[in-house]
């Protein structure tokens, strides 16, 4: 490609631009002193950065791309957040290239004069006089419709100015004003009706709209249509004025929200700045710290704020940052420093908590991408130190072994390169030395010897570090399996009860820190095989239940059985489903897919019946002399293990077996 005209960090915004999340927000493109030249807004930043990097460019994106030398996004909670985010940007800014924008148009606000019997109206103004304002609001139509709503609901007086009259105007007599003039309502009255309309401005609407949706239906049963659409479109206008803003909410005192995302060592604070009502700005700051978060959190504090850029009065700070420390030794650092100490306060109220959400939503982000840019090689580095690995691991299989009571005995290997899932690498075993006997050192036994000796046939590389699901004991097992095949691999295991590192033939385990990222990456890939191996066996064990139940059926072979199997999961999802879509998948008339949803719900509460049996008599039941319910019920209560982890289903067609 011609990069002719183009900045020389073209390459790297791009690579922004790639990397950029979607979530909708403002972004910043800069110049090479750090100046904003250009402030935009997106629905999904991503896909609106990228659009920049396409082939037909206009002149003004031309000019961008050759001035700009990086691009700074900012996620906000919805693209009305964008957009008074943007504004705010631009008139503090003045970018160079936003000169469409430079109009100095305001948003509409909803004004509640301070006078005796205050009127409401649209302004773009706001005069200090204690009167209350409320918004801003891009949708201008949404304003148009809520005053319309108010002027319904709550019919106050629309004269500028109030004088005594002997008789109403016409605005009385249509019921659109109450006629404080002439004191057809008093002071105390006229005051509740602008206490209602101050709580649906401030977004208290929950009641009223569940008042006016029971009205709407009373209205439309009566036949009195026209009034029941008015009350249709009032409701519509009050859910669409009632989204949340964050950007703008003209509380005067000045704030600070500090949000951070951590992982490991690794942490991005969030600084959202609210000045005179707005908001102002958004900064990261990245650190690299092994302290707790309270602790992380006060130094990071300690460094931010300085002579130049001093504490305002409130800082905001997510309820977890408050929890059990009430910061002493930071409030003291602001006395001395500043001779003042800020409130440290947590988010309690719900304008607070959207700020506070949309700053961490962007340390997430941050954060995700440094993990992305970094790769796991320091962990997999810190891996190697803690337990004197020969080398960095960069390949490690973990197995796990699922049965219950030895039936459906299987192991899973799970296959993880540079610290991520290599899933085309994915194993798994049907056991075949421990059917029907409860060995666990016999199936790890099979599984290590079974998938290093093929390793061996075939010539291919081992892995730099074996992970068994358990303690001392699996852990010595596998490495004789090793040490006999003759491979020098490394092994260890992870102990689930205290997350516990045995390696082999030692007396005492490893234990690292909980925010070790090493010990996380091992977590991650004992869950992943723990989850492998588990589904699969339920997924053997399944079909011991269902394919006779759906074969009892008049009709129904092992090859349609199959069918509904495959398109409904399990018996539960055939025993919910409707009569229409067992028709459909079966294959099958009305009368056979009742009778299939039937026999699956007559066998799941056989199974109910049988595990309660199974509690409370023990293992010892047989199947001699009981009815065939009885006996499926039984086999389904054996097979039972609890609910399934979490991550996608497991095909076994899809998979290589051992």
């Amino acid at each position: 490609m011609n990069l002719a005209g183009f900045s020389e960090n073209y390459e790297d915004l791009k690579a922004t631009a790639r990397g950029a999340p979607l979530e909708p927000g403002v972004y910043l493109w800069r110049d090479d002193e750090n100046r904003i030249i250009y402030v935009g807004k997106a629905k999904a930043l991503r896909n609106r950065l990228n659009s920049y990097f396409s082939r037909d460019r206009d002149l003004k994106t031309k000019a961008l791309l050759k001035h700009a030398k990086s691009i700074e996004t900012i996620i906000t909670s919805n693209e009305y957040e964008a957009l008074l985010l943007e504004n705010t940007l631009i008139k503090q800014h003045s970018p160079k290239y936003n000169i469409s924008l430079k109009d100095g148009k305001t948003y509409p606000l909803i004004r509640i004069t301070a006078e005796t019997f205050p009127r409401v109206f649209k302004t773009r103004h706001i005069i200090e006089d204690n009167s209350r304002y409320f918004g801003p609001f891009p949708n201008v139509s949404a304003v148009d419709a809520l005053l319309e709503l108010i002027d319904k609901l709550f019919p106050l007086r629309k004269c500028r100015t109030l004088r005594k009259r002997d008789a109403p105007c016409i605005y009385y007599h249509i019921n659109r004003c109450m006629a404080p003039c002439c004191n057809k309502i008093d002071k105390e009255a006229y005051e509740a009706q602008i206490l209602h309309i101050r709580r649906l401005l401030s977004g208290e609407t929950g009641s009223l709209v569940m008042e006016l949706t029971a009205l709407m239906h009373a209205e439309a049963e009566a036949l009195r249509f026209e009034r029941a659409v008015l009350l249709r479109d009032a409701v519509k206008a009050i859910e669409d004025i009632s989204e949340s803003t964050c950007a703008v909410d003209f509380d005067p005192k000045g704030r600070d929200y500090i949000a951070w995302a951590t992982e490991g060592v690794l942490s991005t604070f969030t600084v959202f700045s609210m000045r005179e009502g707005k908001l102002i700005g958004r900064e990261l700051f990245r650190t690299c710290s092994a302290a707790e978060e309270d602790e992380s959190l006060e130094t990071f504090a300690a460094a931010y704020y300085t002579s130049e850029r001093p504490p305002p009065p409130q800082i905001y700070l997510s309820a977890s940052g408050l929890s059990g420390n009430g910061f002493s030794g930071l409030k003291q650092w602001f006395a001395e420093r500043f001779g003042y100490e800020p409130a440290l306060l947590p988010p309690d109220e719900k304008r607070h908590e959207a700020v506070l959400a949309m700053a961490r939503q962007n340390a997430l982000e941050d954060l995700r991408r440094r993990l992305k840019d970094r790769g796991a090689g320091p962990a997999l580095d810190e891996l190697a130190r803690a337990l004197g690995l020969h080398s960095r691991p960069e390949r490690i299989e973990g197995f796990d072994i699922a049965q219950l009571g030895g039936k459906h005995p299987v192991a899973s290997l799970i296959s993880f390169k540079n610290g991520a899932p290599d899933r085309k690498n994915y194993r798994y075993f049907k056991l075949r030395t421990v059917v029907g006997v409860v060995d666990d050192f016999a199936a790890m036994r099979e599984a290590v010897r079974r998938r290093y000796s093929r390793i061996l046939r075939e010539g291919k590389e081992p892995p730099d570090l074996v992970l068994i699901d358990g303690g001392i004991g699996q852990v010595n097992v596998a490495k004789g399996v090793l040490d006999e095949l003759g491979l020098d691999c490394d092994v260890v295991g992870l102990a689930k009860r205290d997350e516990e590192l045995w390696l082999p033939h030692t007396s005492e385990p490893v234990r690292l820190s909980k925010r070790s990222e090493a010990l996380k990456v091992l977590q991650f890939l004992r869950d992943e095989t723990h989850r492998f191996a588990t589904s699969f066996n339920r997924r053997l064990r399944s079909g011991d239940l269902a394919f006779p139940v759906l074969e009892s059926v008049e009709g129904i072979g092992p090859k349609r059985a199959a069918w509904i199997m495959k398109a409904f999961g399990d018996l539960a999802g055939i025993a919910a489903a409707g009569i229409a879509d067992l028709m459909k998948q079966g294959k099958i008339n009305e009368a056979a897919a009742g009778a299939v949803r039937a026999a699956a719900a007559l066998a799941l509460e056989d199974q109910r019946a049988g595990k309660k049996r199974l509690a409370g008599e023990g293992d010892g039941y047989t199947a001699a002399g009981s009815s065939a319910g009885e006996f499926l019920a039984a086999e389904a209560a054996a097979a039972y293990s609890g609910e399934e982890p979490a991550g996608e289903k497991v095909n076994a067609a899809d998979l290589p077996a051992h």
